[in-house]
């Protein structure tokens, strides 16, 4: 005999008693106002700032070098700012844009605080506005502005983002298995 199991948040129910995550919302569900604070948040390591500023190939010395950045007013070496950008724009993507079809821009990116390795960083994300698409049919585009905290509830970036979402959501699951 099999009981019914009710679908828990943040899941979808793909057949009897088996349930598939749910990555990205659709137009619907992304009202004007809502506001969802991404978890888990993420503590930022030495390897982060390492990796990542080489990366980018920025070897500025107040992110790679400990004996300079410790002469500075930090006093220690300062997590780059587009690593910070990074993190928290990809803390935002599971629940807002997983599904998109593309990021249109990144707007009015301020970064209120220095962040450091030790640092976990959350955000929070509203979304300012939303409109159908003229130029593609079945999708609409999303405004968001997000703002990424500290571990003491101090914003470290904020920034506003638009992105392509399908209007159809539940379509966009079945065609891709999501």
């Amino acid at each position: 005999m099999t009981t019914h199991i009710p679908t828990p948040a943040g899941f979808r129910r793909i057949a009897e008693g088996r349930y598939r995550e749910v990555v990205g919302l659709g137009y619907h569900e992304l009202a004007e106002g809502l506001v969802i604070e991404h978890r888990p948040g993420r503590t930022i390591t030495e390897a982060d700032n390492v990796v990542m500023t080489t990366l980018g190939g920025n070897d500025a010395p107040i992110h790679t070098d400990a004996h300079y950045s410790g002469l500075t007013q930090w006093g220690r070496p300062l997590v780059c700012s587009s690593i910070t950008l990074h993190i928290v724009g990809g803390m935002t993507v599971r629940s807002t844009s997983g599904l998109t079809i593309a990021n249109l821009g990144f707007e009015s990116i301020r970064f209120t605080r220095p962040v450091f390795v030790g640092d976990t960083l959350c955000a929070q994300t509203e979304i300012t506005g939303r409109r159908l698409s003229r130029s593609r049919p079945g999708t609409g585009i999303i405004t968001s502005r997000t703002i990424g905290h500290n571990q003491d509830g101090k914003a470290v970036v904020t920034f506003s983002r638009s992105f392509f979402v399908p209007i159809d959501a539940e379509d966009v699951r079945d065609r891709t298995n999501y």
